[in-house]
């Protein structure tokens, strides 16, 4: 069998598929349940590989590939092509592409650093040209374009998957996931975005969030005074949970599924239930200890509604800018088109009655997973990879710097007050028209929902699904004969960090990254990240970490 294997490097992990070339089926699913790299979100990747090394960072990735690629049962001799798709520093870091580029926003501070802009186009390369994938001898590596620098595959893939080029009617493209991408289609021009979303998208930096999985809490529903929770199954199929009393979580009627924890679909739908049934009124829990509680002990905090919010915030406010750069209100777009993981298991009518779809959208679009279906493309034909670095040339695109544009600020700060602090939604709206940016609209009541496909990976091959909890990547610092390190690696709050072999070993998908660091505190010298050696990954095998 010519075998080729498709990947998405996501910002929370990456998800894989091998292929049989002659006849196109899928065989097997593989997926990380974190990315490789320490920290929750693109600019932790990014800090990490500028101020510790790219070849450190680059190392992470390709040996987090070569997990993927031993679990998917493809022999090195075997693997005949390789593609990837993903946002530009996720890209940049699998080719070893300096970042630099991406990391400084506005022309003055990369005239005054020399920083010079990468290219990245589409490539067809020999295995040999990519340090550490020379193990595969036969493999072709496939990577497609970016549209512009900063603004990557992904963005492409949504683009081109969300069929909004072949579309005059004004239509939103979001990504939704930890750096939500996001593309806005008027008078013919299309306008592009990313926001720092943060992980609580995606079940994370929620007290008991997990990622899409297995047993995770991924929506639910109020029955009276109480909650009905529904968990996906080991198939990733919506399956009707236990209904609790969320002010003890006492179990008013059993279902046939227990539950580990909730993610980020099921955020969303506890946010927008709760505040339409009054057990949230922002920033507040509306029972005696400010805790929701679900099924099997899973909890959701004030702290977890303030994370939510924020991400919530972001993306509107994103959505915002996009509308204000274009010259049209938010009630101008007539389709949202919905895509990544989150984007696919969360209710669409529930997000938009939170916000994340526009208001008045009157239909709304679930693609599911665009970036793994485009890196699937590519894989079979050298002519699609034609094509898409065509689309990239052609398309009349204006990127929307968020981290500069002073229409997203405005918007963001006024999300912050309406959900950290309880600001009015009508003065939400009312500081918006002050500040002569797009306002919000009530939402609609019944759009039309377009549900492409069940899954955000529709098939996952007859070799089945498989989810690696832990890629066998760390990051080593030697420190022979500590005796402080056994006791001193207790005190990291992600547990990530195990003494052996005289050395602090730092699992790097539990690392909270540039976010903590509390470890270059209380560790003993010479520690220092500086020192970091990446271990290479031993197959079939991996090195326990204390589990979180």
């Amino acid at each position: 069998m010519k075998t080729g294997v498709a990947i998405d490097l996501g910002t929370s992990g990456f998800r894989s598929q091998k292929v049989d070339l002659e006849t196109g089926e899928i065989k097997k699913t593989v997926v990380t349940m974190r990315n490789p790299l320490p920290g929750a979100n693109v600019m932790d990747h990014m800090d990490f590989a500028i101020n510790y090394g790219l070849d450190k960072a680059h190392k992470l990735v390709i040996n987090a590939i070569s997990v993927l690629i031993d679990r998917l049962g493809v022999a090195p001799e075997d693997l005949c092509r390789l593609s990837v798709c993903g946002n530009p520093i996720q890209l940049s870091l699998f080719q070893g592409i300096p970042i630099d580029d991406l990391a400084y926003a506005g022309e003055r501070k990369k005239e005054l650093y020399n920083i010079q802009e990468q290219k990245r186009e589409s490539k067809l390369l020999p295995s040999s040209e990519v340090s550490g994938l020379e193990k595969y001898p036969n493999c072709t590596v496939i990577i497609p374009p970016a549209i512009k620098h900063e603004i990557g595959a992904d963005a492409l893939a949504l683009i081109v998957n969300s069929g909004m080029l072949e579309n005059d009617v004004i239509a939103i493209a979001t990504d939704f996931g930890t750096n939500a991408e996001m593309a806005l289609k008027a008078g013919g021009v299309i306008y592009t975005g990313s926001a720092a979303a943060g992980p609580a998208l995606e079940g994370q930096e929620i007290e008991d969030g997990v990622l899409a999985s297995p047993y995770a809490i991924s929506d639910v529903e109020f029955e009276g005074s109480n909650i009905r929770c529904y968990v996906l199954d080991k198939e990733m199929k919506r399956t009707k949970g236990d209904l609790v009393d969320p002010t003890d979580g006492s179990v008013i009627e059993a279902g046939p599924i227990r539950a580990k924890g909730i993610t980020g679909t099921g955020v969303i739908a506890l946010m927008e239930e709760g505040m339409r049934n009054g057990l949230i009124k922002l920033p507040k829990v509306q029972t005696s200890d400010g805790i929701i509680h679900l099924q099997d002990g899973v909890k959701f905090t004030e702290h977890d509604i303030r994370e939510a919010g924020n991400a919530i915030g972001a993306l509107r406010a994103g959505h915002i800018a996009l509308c204000h750069a274009a010259g049209i209100q938010m009630a101008d777009i007539q389709i949202s088109h919905m895509s990544g993981a989150a984007g696919t298991y969360m209710d669409a009518k529930k997000a938009q009655q939170i916000g994340m779809n526009p208001y008045n959208a009157s239909t709304i679009t679930q693609i599911g997973n665009t970036s793994l279906k485009t890196a699937r493309e590519i894989l079979f034909s050298d002519e699609r990879l034609k094509e898409l670095q065509a689309i990239a040339t052609q398309i009349v695109g204006t990127h929307v710097m968020f981290a500069t544009d002073d229409a997203f600020k405005e918007a963001y700060i006024l999300e912050l007050a309406y959900w950290g602090e309880g600001m009015d939604f009508k003065m939400l709206n009312k500081f918006l028209k002050k500040k002569e940016l797009p306002q919000l609209a009530e939402p609609i009541e019944n759009p039309t929902i377009e549900k492409l496909v069940e899954r955000d990976i529709p098939v996952f091959g007859d070799e089945g699904y498989e989810m690696i909890k832990q890629t066998g990547t760390f990051l080593v610092v030697p420190m022979p004969g500590c005796s402080e390190c056994a006791e001193k690696i207790r005190e990291c709050p992600t547990h990530a960090m195990v003494y052996k072999d005289d050395a602090i070993k730092i699992r790097s998908d539990l690392c909270d990254g540039s976010n903590c660091k509390r470890c270059l505190r209380f560790m003993p010298k010479p520690y220092s990240w500086e020192n970091l050696i990446v271990e290479e990954p031993v197959s079939g095998s991996t090195i326990e970490a204390e589990e979180e």
